[in-house]
């Protein structure tokens, strides 16, 4: 019996991939924090490889566009439920976002996983010296 491709937890619209391709160009390999900060803070925030020091108690969701994507564990604990769709739209968000100087600023639009997606969720793994999948 060959297993279900797993549901994924976050993806992103072609839009968005454009801007990181544009973004890529210019910074190099990118990823993706979301924390649970106010205003803008809870918005995801796009960095260059390096310049964002993951912390030990984040969770890598999964990779978007080559890109990888994590979430602060206390804000895990509120989402896990739920599917995230990172799209881009025109304005200036508040955050060191590497999109910010274009005048664009990434979203997360969410929406709860169906029962079949979430019995079928791919594992995530907090950022530790030893990745262990997590529920």
């Amino acid at each position: 019996m060959t297993q279900k491709p797993f549901s994924e937890r976050v993806t992103v619209t072609e839009k968005a991939m454009a801007v990181i391709d544009q973004l890529r160009e210019e910074h190099g390999d990118l990823m993706f924090h979301q924390s649970g900060g106010c205003c803008d803070g809870s918005a995801p925030m796009c960095f260059a490889v390096g310049d964002f020091m993951v912390g030990s108690r984040d969770v890598m969701l999964g990779v978007i566009h080559d890109c990888e994507f994590y979430m602060a564990g206390d804000q895990f604990e509120f989402w896990k439920n739920t599917h995230l769709t990172i799209d881009v739209t025109e304005g200036r968000g508040a955050s060191f976002s590497l999109e910010i100087p274009l005048g664009l600023r990434f979203m997360t639009v969410s929406r709860l996983f169906t029962d079949e997606e979430l019995e079928n969720l791919r594992p995530v793994t907090l950022k530790s010296s030893v990745k262990q999948p997590i529920e």
